[in-house]
């Protein structure tokens, strides 16, 4: 049995949104590529209940999850021109942040200490009152205020790689010294927030670190970023766990970005993230996917990521 578990059910399929680029499509593909690979074979898969309202209201005005919820009950609709709600989206997503619920307790049970949370609809852009770039709501931001509150850690960190600019986790985080939020994401792009000036404030003040990066940025240039900047922050800030937004859309052929990793530079990238864990959380690690619009590309780098995990 490997070391590594996943986290997932097929109430993540229920979110339907059509031809929207985030699809059922994308875990299906992943889950049947990871199955051929091997890569569930005496893997533990747990499968989550759905978060409870308290446990959304903790990051969200209960004004949007009661939005999401009439949206979901009524037939479904549009949010915004990218995020839609169809019948089986709150169940979703209320199980997708239930999914980074049970990591986190687990993960900080040692049992076992590295979880991947293989979920949708993504989640880092839900802001505290808005749903908008196909999330609803805010996994990664449910989990470690779960994780301050439930469990008395005193700081948590949230590394995001997606190549879009987490702006619902800052936001949520801004003003919080307890959650050290860091980003690397492509600039140009949406939505638009994450300039290196955006730091934090009041108690939160440098606990915001934005590094945007042009577009055609290869693995070189990531892990030069990690290793020069990120990650020396975070050995600073001394977290208890730490919180991965995993997306895998800074891929050479997804069709929503122009950065050129490859599944050998998420490889790296989650060893970097795994050695990191294990120096400063007691290993203590909880991956969540974020975007990763191209199926084939994105199964492939979720499988390589989980082979770096496992030692392979």
């Amino acid at each position: 049995m490997t070391d590594t578990a996943l986290v997932y059910t097929p109430i993540y399929l229920g979110h339907d949104t059509g031809q929207n680029p985030e699809n059922a499509q994308r875990l299906i593909a992943l889950m049947a590529h990871l199955d051929r690979e091997g890569l569930l074979a005496g893997r533990r898969i747990f499968e989550p209940d759905p978060a409870p309202f308290e446990a959304l209201a903790a990051v969200h005005d209960p004004a949007l999850i009661e939005r999401v919820l009439e949206a979901a009950d009524s037939g479904g609709r549009w949010l915004d021109g990218d995020t839609f709600v169809s019948p089986g989206s709150y169940e979703a997503a209320a199980y997708a942040s239930g999914g980074a619920l049970l990591a986190v307790d687990a993960a900080l049970d040692d049992d076992p200490q590295r979880i991947f949370v293989l979920s949708r609809p993504p989640g880092h852009h839900a802001t505290p009152d808005r749903a908008m770039g196909f999330c609803l709501f805010n996994h990664v931001a449910v989990a470690a205020q779960h994780a301050l509150d439930h469990h008395g850690l005193e700081r948590v960190a949230i590394l995001d790689w997606d190549v879009h600019h987490g702006n619902g986790t800052q936001d949520i985080f801004y003003e919080s010294g307890r959650v050290l939020y860091a980003s690397v994401h492509q600039s140009p792009l949406y939505p638009g927030t994450g300039r290196r000036e955006e730091t934090g404030a009041g108690a939160g003040a440098g606990s915001t670190i934005n590094v945007p990066l042009p577009p055609g940025a290869d693995a070189g240039v990531y892990l030069g970023v990690f290793d020069g900047e990120i990650l020396p922050r975070v050995r600073e800030f001394r977290p208890r766990l730490l919180l991965i937004s995993a997306g895998f859309d800074a891929h050479r052929d997804d069709p929503l970005a122009l950065q050129r990793l490859t599944e050998d530079g998420f490889a790296a990238l989650t060893r970097r993230v795994h050695d990191l864990a294990r120096a400063c959380c007691d290993g203590r690690l909880v991956l969540i996917l974020e975007g990763g619009y191209h199926p084939a590309a994105l199964a492939r780098s979720v499988a390589a990521a989980l082979r770096a995990l496992d030692g392979a």
